[in-house]
């Protein structure tokens, strides 16, 4: 579920509160902890042969976020300590103060988890002050890491978007492996078959008529029996999580960069003409289309709608759309259908993801039993029982998305197969990589918020440029 749609503010607050204390000037070597020697990676004391027992008879402790992933890893951690001889305990809570309680425990140093969930994008705040360990020399050691595991068979994107020098703009998939990818979200469009049968209409294979295709919905559905059914449901909320889903996915098809890097510095980019016009337009199709409360609306409330009959289409995670489709679970469940949705006028099909990840604290004292923890949970063997008979609904592994019975619990959903297998190579993080992502993201949504209000899209987004470059490095 594409739980992690939460206003951030209280999240940024207390990172750059963290970012204030003088415990940050603790990062790089000495930061290490634990069963770090001379600066070094704990994982170069793992010698010998590969032994899933070398730990056995130690407890993780986990920090986990309330969600169907982490069901789905309680659900089978007998498997783990059977395996190990390692014990896991774990606190689980809801994601609205989820990150509170991580980013609060990190920033003292205290440890007190080994091992804990993030989302990618937090490894831009997390990793710059030290506090995430280094996964890659724990990857390359086959004392370490057993043959099984298998680095090869994860789809590349998605390892590579826990990958980061920890520099400003730079791109990922360079550097430390600051976390391993463990559950995804691509960003696609859901759609209602029984309204689009009833209007003759065919999913949108541009944005003008994606557009065009809300209007027709928004004026023509309650006439043909779908009272109060609007066209399309994106998200609107003031909150970071607004920009990353639909919004970012399209923008990037139109070829649009949030930031340009220029002479090592981060210089802002939504308010290009190109930029400018493409928020203006979508703007304008959330007035045309989409709820009359738009403003208020998160991933909870554009799932619930698409569920409930009352948005004819849903920009969102494609998690969002799955748990309205499944039988039984909505009034429009076994009438909805999945799409790769609009391309770019160059027929690009960039999409925008969210990774559910697994990391390890850099100051815990049981990095290597922490390390198995890690290597079980996004290995072969849990993850497909976490795909069958979990709801794990996008796998990080090409093994578990080719398996048959994956395929069959997802083949009585119109759409989803294909769409996935059309648009997980095109996936990735579309943003750049910077620490004030949030808040930048956070602030661009005010902005859109302010364009769809009626201000003038060209100079609420020059001040938005103007405030991020003097915030940015």
């Amino acid at each position: 579920m594409d739980t992690h749609a939460h206003d951030r503010r209280r999240f940024l607050a207390l990172t750059a509160g963290a970012a204030a204390t003088p415990l940050l000037a603790a990062c790089g070597a000495g930061f290490g902890g634990g069963d770090d020697k001379g600066g070094g990676s704990a994982a170069d004391d793992v010698t010998g042969s590969f032994d899933w027992k070398r730990e056995k008879g130690r407890t993780v402790k986990a920090l986990l976020n309330k969600h169907p992933y982490t069901d789905a890893l309680i659900a089978d951690l007998k498997s783990f300590t059977a395996k190990t001889g390692i014990k896991v305990e774990y606190d689980v809570f809801p994601e609205d103060n989820y990150f509170d309680k991580l980013t609060v425990d990190l920033s003292s140093g205290r440890a007190s988890y080994d091992v804990f969930m993030l989302g990618a994008y937090m490894v831009w705040q997390y990793g710059p002050p030290g506090w995430l360990e280094d996964l890659g020399p724990w990857m390359r050691n086959s004392s370490a890491t057993g043959a099984e595991w298998d680095q090869s068979d994860f789809f590349p994107n998605l390892l590579q978007a826990d990958q980061w020098s920890l520099k400003d703009g730079a791109p990922l998939g360079r550097g430390g492996q600051y976390a391993l990818p463990w559950g995804w979200e691509t960003n696609v469009v859901a759609y209602n078959t029984e309204v689009f049968t009833k209007l003759g209409l065919k999913p949108a294979e541009s944005f003008d008529e994606l557009r065009e295709i809300a209007g027709v919905i928004k004026r023509k559905a309650p006439g043909a029996g779908y009272d109060g059914m609007y066209g399309i449901a994106v998200r609107g909320s003031r909150s970071w999580a607004t920009i990353h889903p639909g919004f970012m996915t399209m923008y990037a098809r139109n070829g649009l960069h949030d930031f340009t890097v220029d002479g090592g510095k981060l210089r802002p980019a939504m308010n290009t003409p190109e930029a400018v016009a493409f928020t203006r337009d979508w703007a304008g199709m959330v007035k045309q289309g989409g709820p009359p409360s738009w403003t208020s609306y998160s991933w909870y409330q554009c799932s619930s709608d698409l569920g409930a009959k009352k948005a004819g289409m849903l920009f969102d995670a494609d998690t969002a759309a799955y748990f309205q489709a499944v039988k039984g679970a909505s009034p429009a469940s076994g009438k909805i259908a999945f799409h790769p949705g609009p391309k770019g006028p160059d027929g690009s099909l960039a999409t925008n993801m969210w990774i559910w990840s697994l990391g390890m604290n850099a100051k815990s004292k049981k990095k290597s039993a922490s390390w198995l923890f890690l290597q079980w949970a996004t290995g072969k063997e849990h993850l497909r029982r976490a795909a069958v008979t979990g709801n794990h609904i996008d796998p990080v592994r090409k093994s578990v998305s080719q398996d048959a019975a994956y395929k069959d619990k997802m083949r009585h959903l119109p759409g989803f197969i294909e769409t996935f297998e059309t648009v997980v190579d095109r996936t990735r993080i579309q943003f750049t990589p910077q620490a004030q992502f949030f808040d930048a993201t956070t602030s661009w949504a005010a902005a859109l918020q302010e364009i769809y209000g009626g201000k003038n899209a060209k100079s609420v987004l020059n001040g938005l440029a103007s405030d991020l470059a003097s915030k940015v490095s």
